[in-house]
């Protein structure tokens, strides 16, 4: 089997390592030779999914920040812990850069007999006619605008902002969410000397403070030493209404892009990736032919997971936004309230942890 994956970011990579892992040819298309890859963005990748890419992708507990407990903080709370989540096997997250985990794949790949990279100036299609199956990771790709323009999209009018803080060393394992009146903050650890920082401001607050100082204002538990530049991005929320066209399958942001304010992007492509690969291997197992009835039931088979996993992180988001523009305590009171009910908490946990499971 042949398979073309259009663009060479880390879903791309990722989608790629797993599949040549099972000894299936494929070819990675790129129309940008050098991808530029940010040193302040860092992933956030649940337990069940360390595990699955670690013994079905690539070892990568090198790269890992371990984390055992989340904290979640609101202002109308002020000190107050709205919610925290606990794992008993001392792992229930972990953080790691997202340059350190593209060099480590493309490194790996460029060594496999069974993957090729090129790399294109235009947007033409002729050469993917010997292509049993194309994954489209690529945003900008011609093929994307012609037959991928179908898509929900949520603009949060809100910019975010992320970096990397140095500090004093420090026992660094808990990572903490504050939901601030201008928006969420997040302080993700990485280490013990630093921590990722991404900061969601509601673009009608964020001419009124500098970033910088909103961030030291908020931290509360580190010493800063440095922090690095800060990068920015427009966020907004996006679902593809069909997941593929004959043999052409959209996948990774292309196919779902969430709030970051959950840590769940890469979750929920690790989660594709898995599904799409056992479907694969399915089919191989029992001698059936690899076509484009496996982006049918792909799409038949997570389009609804990611759907409502989408939406209940966007229902969060909208949540919280309510609470910010009120200094009322009542909606605050009622999540801690029902976060201290040992059987919510691990339900909110699971679902963290292993998506929607239905």
């Amino acid at each position: 089997m042949r398979v073309c994956i259009l663009g060479s970011g880390l879903s791309s990579l990722t989608l790629a390592k797993a599949l040549v892992n099972q000894k299936i040819y494929v070819e990675l298309i790129s129309q940008k030779k050098n991808q530029k890859i940010s040193h302040s963005r860092t992933l956030g990748i649940s337990k069940s999914n360390t595990d699955y890419f670690k013994k079905n992708i690539i070892d990568i507990d090198k790269l890992l920040w371990k984390l055992n407990k989340i904290e979640i903080y609101t202002d109308n709370l002020k000190n107050e812990k709205l919610l925290d989540f606990k794992s008993n096997d001392k792992q229930i997250f972990s953080i790691l850069k997202n340059y350190e985990l593209y060099q480590v794949l493309d490194k790996d790949l460029s060594k496999n007999k069974f993957f090729k990279k090129k790399f294109y100036s235009n947007n033409k299609l002729s050469f993917l006619d010997k292509f049993e199956i194309i994954v489209n990771c690529d945003y900008l790709h011609n093929f994307t605008k012609k037959y991928f323009s179908k898509k929900i999209i949520k603009k949060y009018n809100s910019t975010a902002y992320t970096t990397v803080i140095k500090h004093k060393n420090f026992l660094n394992n808990t990572a903490t969410q504050i939901f601030t009146k201008k928006g969420p903050l997040a302080f993700l650890p990485i280490s013990n000397i630093e921590t990722s920082i991404v900061y969601s401001v509601h673009n009608s607050s964020k001419k009124e403070n500098n970033i910088t100082d909103l961030i030291k204002k908020y931290n509360f538990k580190y010493q800063i030493i440095k922090m690095n530049k800060i990068d920015s991005f427009e966020l907004n929320s996006l679902s593809l209404r069909s997941y593929y066209y004959n043999n052409v399958l959209a996948f990774g942001d292309l196919l779902h892009k969430i709030h970051p304010l959950a840590g769940q992007g890469f979750n929920m492509t690790i989660r594709d990736v898995k599904i799409f690969t056992n479907i694969i291997k399915d089919r191989i197992d029992l001698g059936l032919p690899l076509d484009s009835s496996i982006n049918q039931e792909f799409e038949k088979k997570l389009k609804h997971k990611n759907f409502i996993f989408s939406n209940s992180v966007d229902f969060i988001h909208e949540f919280f936004n309510i609470e910010r523009k009120t200094n009322n305590k009542i909606l605050s009171k009622s999540v801690q309230f029902l976060g201290k009910n040992s059987f919510v908490n691990k339900v909110f946990t699971k679902i963290a942890d292993k998506g929607i499971l239905i």
